[in-house]
C-alpha cells in the first residue's frame, strides 16, 4: 500500500490483516519500488496524487519490474481522467476516496488470487537481457537472428524466450507481443499492427 496519508494506510493495513494477508505500507512511491525489486508481491494498492512521485508513474514503473503485478489506484472524488490513465497504463482496477471497507475488500480479493501465480517463474521481473530480446521478438527477429545478433547460441536465446514467456504467463509469441505492448516494455514498429503475424 503506497499513500502519503498515515491514517489511509493504518486504515488499509488494519482492513487487509484482518484477512490473514501480510502488508507492508509505504508513504513514498520510490521506497515501494526500490521493495518490489526484492521481494514477491502479490497486489499493490496505490493513491494516485502523491509528492515527489505520482501513482501513476509508480504504476509504470511497478509493471516493468514486475509486470503482472495487479494494481488497484485509489483516485480523490470526481478524478475520471485520472481513473481512465490508471487503466490505459495497467491498472486492474480503481477505486475512490474516501474508501468504504466493503467496497474495498469487494475490489482486492479477485486481485490477490489473480497475484497468486501457479508458476513460480510468473510476474518475476524481466533481466536486462530478457528485456533485450523481447524488444527484438516484438519488430519480428527469429531466434537465430537473434543469437547471432548478441554472438550467442540459438539454445541460449530459445531458453531466454522460454523464460520471459513464463514471466508473462503466456503461451505463443502472439500473445507475448500483445502483453508487452500492453505494458509499454515494447513497441511495434512503424506500419505494422498488432494481429499481422496472425494472418
Amino acid at each position: 500500500m503506497v499513500d502519503d496519508e498515515p491514517i489511509v494506510r493504518r486504515v488499509v493495513a488494519k482492513t487487509l490483516k484482518r484477512l490473514g494477508v501480510e502488508v507492508t505500507c509505504f508513504a513514498r512511491a520510490t521506497d515501494c519500488l526500490e521493495q518490489l525489486g526484492l521481494r514477491n508481491c502479490d497486489l499493490l494498492v496505490t493513491d494516485v496524487k502523491m509528492p515527489e512521485m505520482d501513482g501513476i508513474t509508480l504504476l509504470k514503473e511497478a509493471k516493468r519490474i514486475a509486470p503482472w503485478l495487479p494494481v488497484l489506484v485509489v483516485t480523490g472524488y470526481g478524478d475520471v481522467p485520472l481513473a481512465v490513465e490508471a487503466m490505459r497504463v495497467g491498472a486492474a482496477d480503481f477505486i475512490e476516496k474516501p474508501l468504504h471497507k466493503e467496497t474495498f475488500l469487494r475490489k482486492i480479493e479477485p486481485m490477490l488470487r489473480q497475484g497468486a501465480f501457479p508458476d513460480p517463474c510468473q510476474g518475476k521481473p524481466l533481466t536486462r537481457t530478457e528485456l533485450k530480446v523481447l524488444k527484438m521478438i516484438v519488430v519480428g527477429m527469429s531466434s537465430k537472428e537473434i543469437a547471432h545478433l548478441f554472438g550467442r547460441a540459438v539454445r541460449t536465446v530459445e531458453d531466454q524466450r522460454s523464460h520471459i514467456m513464463r514471466k508473462f504467463g503466456v503461451h505463443n509469441v502472439i500473445e507475448l507481443v500483445g502483453r508487452a505492448i500492453q505494458m509499454g516494455l515494447a513497441e511495434l514498429p512503424p506500419g505494422k499492427q498488432q494481429g499481422d503475424d496472425q494472418t
